[in-house]
Order: C-alpha cells, then sequence, then structure tokens
C-alpha cells in the first residue's frame, strides 16, 4: 500500500496542469492521497474537482467566515478502489470523520454529534474554532486511523494565530492519546507547518529548536518519549537538504533552499500476534521506504530558468514537493462500503447538480434554437425570399425613412386590422418589397463595427501621448481633410444640384467634376504627408523621451555589493509603521550564505525616509 501526502497549494490549479482531477492523482500510482490546501468552498465542490472513476473522496472546506479565511485551507483525501460497495480493500474507509473534535459529524446529515472521547474538557467554543478551518479530514481503514492535517502556520508576532495554533495541536494530541488507549493505531500525514530539527531548515540557528512547537512536535516522538516516529527520519536519519517546501516569492527552489514541514508520523503496534517481541513496531514490520518526490518539484535543473528578481517564465506546480510511504503485509478488511461523508453523496452532485445541468443544456438549446431562427428569418427578409410570407394587412405606424407602413406580425393584430374597413390590403409582392427596403434602409444607417472599433482604437492613449504637445497645425489638416469628405459625400449622395455645387458648362470656364476630383485628391495627398510627418516626429520625440527615463532609471537603481548588479525593488506589504514604503534586494535567487551565486543579501530602503526610527 502506498501514502502520498501533498500541499497542492490550490486544487484547480493542479487540475488545469495536469489536464484532470484523473490524471493529476494517477500521476502518483498510490492507493491513498492526501491533499491539503485546496483552497476550496464547499458550494465549488463540483464533479470536476471531487469525482474521479476509480477514486472515493473526501472533503473537509473551510466554514468560517473570518476576513482572509474564506475558500482558504480546506483538505482531501483520495482512495483508489476498485468497489465502492462491499468491499475488502484497505483503502477504502470503515468510516469517515470531518474534523477531529467530533462536533462535524460522520455525516453530512449528521445533526446529533457530540464531542469525541477524551475532549470533553474542552469548551464547545474551542472545539468548534479549531475545526472551523477545514483542516482535518479523519479515515478508519481498520487497521489504522489516518489524519490528514493541514497545520495552521503563525507569525512569530501575530498572538492570536499563535494561540490558535496552541488550541489546535493541543486539541488534536488529546484525541490521538484516546485512539491509542483504545489499542489504535494511527497515521498523521499532512502539511504541518513545523519543521522539528536544525537539519529540516536550510537556515537553522542557534535558537532555531527552542520554537515553542517545535519542542511539542519533538515531545511527541519515540526518542523523546512519546508515542510516534518520524517516518521519513526513521528511514533517512542523517540525510541533510531534505526539504519539502520552498518560499515562492525569492526563487529559493533553485538553490534548494527550502525546509521540511511536510510530514508522516505513525503510532502503535505492529499488525502480528506478538506485540510483545522486541523490535517489533509500525516502522520496522510494516514501513518498507519514505521519500520525497522531487519530480513534482516547479524548479528542474538543467532546462529551469534562472531567478532574476522574478522568474522569465510561470514555474507550474505547487510550492511543497508530495511525501510518500511504502506499507507491506498490510492484511484485507471485512466487506463494507462506502461512508457516507464521501463525495459521491454530496447533494451538489449527487443528484441536485445533474437535475440543474441538464436544465441549463435544456434552455441553452431552447435559446440557440431561437436566435437560429430569429437569424434565418432576418436574413430571408434581407435576401428577398418571400417563400414563406403570408399576405398581411398593414396599418401606418409613420416609420422614420420608409415610404409605407410596416407589416405587423402579430395574430390578434391582424383580426383587428381584418375588422377595420379603412385599413388598405397589401398584396404579398408589396409587402415583401417594403419590408426589404425598411431592412435594407435600417441596416446601412447602422454605423459599421469596424469604425466602432476604430473609433475605440483612436481613444486608446499611448505612452508617447504623455510626452507631445497640442498641435493646431494638426487640428488645422484634420479640419480640412473633414470638409473636403464632406463635400465629396454631399456631391455624390445629392439628388438636385445645389447653388455652391459645380455643374456641367460646354462655354464657360467653370471648373469641372473631374477638375474638383483632382483638386481634393491632391489636398488628400498633402493632408496625408503632413499626417506622416507629424507621426514621425512624436514618435522621434517620444522615443528620445522614454530613452531619458530608462537612463534616469537606472542611474537610481543602486547596485548590489556582493556581484555589483542592479538590485529589484519590492515594497512593504506587511502592517506596521514601514508598511507601503519602498526597498530595495539584490536580484539573486535565494540560497545558503556560502553559495556565491546566491543572493548576497544586500538591503537599503530606497529612500531616507523609509528609515525606521
Amino acid at each position: 500500500m502506498k501514502i502520498v501526502t501533498y500541499n497542492v497549494n490550490g486544487l484547480r490549479q493542479r487540475i488545469s496542469q495536469f489536464g484532470s482531477l484523473l490524471k493529476l492523482l494517477n500521476s502518483f500510482d498510490a492507493d491513498i492521497i492526501c491533499i491539503q490546501e485546496t483552497k476550496l468552498r464547499r458550494q465549488e465542490l463540483t464533479a470536476d474537482f471531487s469525482i474521479a472513476d476509480g477514486y472515493e473522496s473526501f472533503f473537509s472546506c473551510t466554514r468560517t467566515s473570518d476576513k482572509g479565511r474564506t475558500g482558504y485551507s480546506g483538505v482531501a483525501t483520495f482512495c483508489r478502489v476498485k468497489s465502492a460497495f462491499s468491499s475488502v480493500e484497505v483503502a477504502l474507509p470503515l468510516a469517515a470523520e470531518e474534523g477531529f473534535t467530533g462536533l462535524l459529524g460522520c455525516s453530512r446529515k449528521d445533526e446529533t454529534a457530540s464531542v469525541a472521547e477524551g475532549l470533553e474538557e474542552f469548551s464547545r467554543e474551542e472545539l468548534l474554532k479549531v475545526d472551523s478551518e477545514g483542516r482535518c479530514i479523519i479515515t478508519d481503514h481498520g487497521h489504522f486511523v489516518l489524519f490528514n492535517l493541514y497545520g495552521p502556520r503563525a507569525e512569530s508576532d501575530d498572538a492570536e494565530r499563535i494561540q490558535f495554533k496552541l488550541n489546535f495541536f493541543k486539541i488534536l494530541e488529546k484525541r490521538w492519546e484516546s485512539l491509542l488507549g483504545r489499542g489504535r493505531r494511527i497515521f498523521v500525514v499532512g502539511d504541518l507547518n513545523i519543521a522539528p530539527c536544525a537539519i529540516d531548515r536550510c537556515d537553522a540557528g542557534p535558537d532555531f529548536e527552542n520554537n515553542e512547537f517545535r519542542t511539542w512536535f519533538r515531545s511527541m516522538l519515540v526518542e523523546s518519549g512519546g508515542h510516534f516516529f518520524d517516518v521519513f527520519r526513521a528511514k533517512n536519519p542523517n540525510r541533510r537538504d531534505a526539504f519539502t517546501c520552498w518560499p515562492s516569492n525569492t526563487g529559493a527552489e533553485q538553490f534548494n533552499y527550502g525546509t521540511r514541514i511536510d510530514h508522516i508520523l505513525c503510532a502503535g503496534s505492529c499488525l502480528h500476534e506478538e506485540h510483545d517481541i522486541e523490535g517489533h513496531n509500525l516502522i520496522a514490520c510494516h514501513v518498507k521506504e519514505c521519500n520525497i518526490l522531487t519530480e513534482y518539484k516547479r524548479w528542474k535543473p538543467g532546462n529551469a530558468p534562472r531567478w532574476k528578481g522574478g522568474w522569465n517564465i510561470k514555474l507550474e506546480g505547487s510550492d511543497h514537493a508530495p511525501v510518500y510511504t511504502s506499507l507491506v503485509k498490510i492484511p484485507d478488511v471485512s466487506h463494507h462500503s462506502t461512508p457516507s461523508l464521501a463525495a459521491r453523496y454530496l447533494p451538489s452532485i449527487h443528484g441536485l447538480q445533474q437535475t440543474l445541468v441538464l436544465m441549463r443544456r435544456q434552455a441553452a438549446k431552447q435559446v440557440k434554437c431561437h436566435i437560429v431562427s430569429s437569424s434565418f428569418s432576418d436574413e430571408s427578409i434581407i435576401s428577398g425570399d418571400c417563400s414563406h410570407s403570408v399576405k398581411r394587412p398593414i396599418t401606418n405606424c409613420n416609420v422614420p425613412g420608409a415610404n409605407i407602413s410596416c407589416c405587423s406580425l402579430d395574430q390578434d393584430s391582424e383580426n383587428t386590422i381584418l375588422k377595420n374597413d379603412n385599413s388598405e390590403d397589401l398584396t404579398e409582392e408589396a409587402a415583401c418589397n417594403t419590408t426589404i427596403a425598411f431592412n435594407r434602409r435600417y441596416i446601412s444607417s447602422m454605423p459599421n463595427q469596424e469604425t466602432k472599433k476604430r473609433a475605440r482604437k483612436s481613444q486608446q492613449l499611448s505612452l508617447r501621448s504623455f510626452f507631445q504637445k497640442n498641435s493646431n497645425l494638426d487640428n488645422g489638416l484634420d479640419s480640412s481633410a473633414t470638409d473636403v469628405s464632406g463635400n465629396q459625400t454631399g456631391v455624390l449622395d445629392s439628388n438636385s444640384q445645389s447653388p455652391e455645387a459645380p455643374v456641367m458648362d460646354d462655354h464657360g470656364g467653370s471648373p469641372t467634376r473631374s477638375d474638383m476630383n483632382g483638386i481634393a485628391s491632391s489636398q488628400g495627398q498633402g493632408v496625408q504627408e503632413g499626417s506622416r510627418y507629424l507621426e514621425k516626429e512624436k514618435n522621434n520625440i517620444a522615443l528620445l523621451e522614454w530613452q531619458r527615463i530608462q537612463l534616469h532609471m537606472q542611474n537610481s537603481i543602486p547596485l548590489c555589493k556582493g556581484h555589483r548588479e542592479p538590485c529589484v525593488s519590492r515594497v512593504v506589504k506587511k502592517p506596521g509603521p514601514t508598511f507601503g514604503h519602498r526597498f530595495y534586494v539584490c536580484a539573486r535567487a535565494e540560497g545558503p550564505s556560502s553559495n556565491p551565486e546566491a543572493n548576497c543579501g544586500y538591503f537599503r530602503w530606497a529612500s531616507m525616509k523609509s528609515r525606521p526610527k
């Protein structure tokens, strides 16, 4: 049996990366896949995100409405099975529970959920708070109980989140003690947001291990008198630079400058009957191997870009790497079926959503048919196809631009018209021709779509428009071109001669139409040449101004002391006295100080006013 844990940093993004949920899950070739940080709200749990052929899934989503926590965190456990009903497979859980306090229940419809055994000392309010962010799914696989966890993150200066994290793990430890006291075996997998030892962190200082959460983590391990094995360290005790997470905003992946916060822990006796035999435990008897799937890292040596204040191409993947363990000698369990907490029984997937999708499709088909039929009718009218028209009377409706009245297609109106003795009947041919004439005039009067697009495009300001001055000559040329165009249009469209329009005269020297065309043509060429000249001058001015700005920016950007290379600017986003202030840092990727190719650590405020007092 293979178990994988993976912080996907958004399930939607990983599914998009692999093409489908099924392809993502199959890439692990695992029996149980535990995913953290799905970033899905309950109403977003559609079949595309939760249902894959050959897998049963169990989700927990955030329930809090606190600012910044909506659609945050979330965990999911996918179990690969051959049969969802009457199965003996260990991968298919016998029971499942959302959260770890017992208050969220084992079923979507469980309204009688009670506090889990061993947690009676905590208030209901405390328990609901730690379970409100969608951080745990428990699945009971008979031989062991599996906890899929996403541990809280807490900054050193955030007292509220530190207290939340303390309560989270305190209550969780009580639940583990209760299960172990009943003789159950436990596997804990997930992103716990804790690196227990200095070997598990790239830049661990002398006081690194004194942190209260790291101290608590180590107290849970067998070597400190606890019940749990750190499975990765048990199989790789001295392995260094074994990290599972890298900061995504510093390019740390390039130099493997990360931390190990994704874990697999186990506790309890082995499955053999002789439990008292020395050396028998889950690690020795049933864990074959445990390792990090580095092939899922976003940055891979050889063909990956180098960090220069940012990646020049977007890297696909999570900022975490999956961790897996392989178990052996795990026997089958008794016949059982999929627990009711499974995603297949969600209302949005089981029945309700299917009905809504069907209704949407039917409505879409009806709308599409209506649009097609309407466009077909319009084309028939414009093309003069009157084979399906009906001889109908019309009433005067005073349509502007039409010489006769328009047709009424309403049956009730038709009956009223038939009763009117003063109404005037038209033949089928006359009605059709009238409609054609009206539609042609109406369509010709509508503005051209291309003209609209060009008008909108001309309204958009370019960069060089900020560096140019208004030119009276340019306005004069535009006005002249407009006048010439207007005169030409007036000559061509006029049905009768106007006093100002030139006419043909065989006996005098009056200008002819051809003479006027020649004059207009020469004027148009002059306008075009003037416009091209002005455009060229504008381009030259904008280019010079842009070069001046670039030179000024280059002169104002400092060089880092380690590499003598231009720095990159950053802005403080953390709330505080320097929030929003700009500073400069070395542009290279973060890495160990012993590596001269890594970030040299240079820092400078962009302004003297930004310096903290």
